[in-house]
């Protein structure tokens, strides 16, 4: 990411680059771009302005789906906002996906380090938008134990950031992982039985 950085301006314009050209179809507005990207509003109205100026991104009004608390029970409203979305006709568009999306946006190194205060880290499988696999079932699998799952979701949220995609994983309990291996489980044989990047394995898994 920092490469890239340079490369490109800023690594708040890669994060935003990479949330648009991997949700191609989706519209984002600020507080979407800001949530996701990890990008402060100066940064994000900077940003924008570049890339709406060379024609990266477009204007598109769009209903969402807006959660507002009620009592003791939550009321989804539809509003429509103003945002912006990935404008599939900018000529560049090919290249600079290739150059961003088969780039690595985390070193793995810097993965398991982030793991590290989740609790005892054991196994840590990459697959989907790290290998650049759609169809895999999960985008990241986490095994150990003592794991705190609110550590491990704010984790993962800092990874999206970067990628520019939401995230899918799977967390497992050491013993709750090895039974199910032991069992031939069918979520755990189709992670282990497609493609797939072990990047840290304590577990001595074939």
């Amino acid at each position: 990411m920092e490469i890239l950085g340079k490369l490109l301006g800023t690594e708040e314009r890669v994060k935003i680059m990479r949330l648009f050209l991997l949700n191609p179809e989706m519209c984002f507005d600020a507080h979407d771009i800001m949530e996701r990207s990890k990008v402060n509003k100066g940064e994000l109205r900077r940003e924008i302005g570049l890339l709406l100026k060379i024609g990266f991104v477009k204007p598109k009004n769009f209903t969402k789906d807006i959660e507002r608390k009620a009592g003791s029970s939550v009321k989804v409203l539809k509003k429509k906002v103003s945002g912006w979305q990935l404008a599939i006709e900018f000529p560049l568009l090919l290249p600079v996906r290739n150059l961003l999306i088969s780039s690595e946006p985390v070193k793995k190194e810097d993965i398991i380090a982030r793991f590290k205060n989740t609790g005892k880290v054991k196994f840590l499988v990459l697959a989907g938008v790290f290998i650049e696999k759609e169809d895999s079932r999960v985008d990241i699998l986490i095994v150990g134990d003592y794991l705190k799952r609110k550590s491990v979701e704010n984790v993962l949220r800092s990874i999206e950031a970067e990628v520019g995609k939401e995230l899918s994983y799977a967390l497992f309990e050491t013993q709750d992982f090895l039974y199910r291996l032991s069992v031939y489980d069918k979520f755990v044989r189709d992670i282990l039985d497609y493609p797939h990047e072990k990047i840290l394995d304590k577990l001595n898994i074939a």
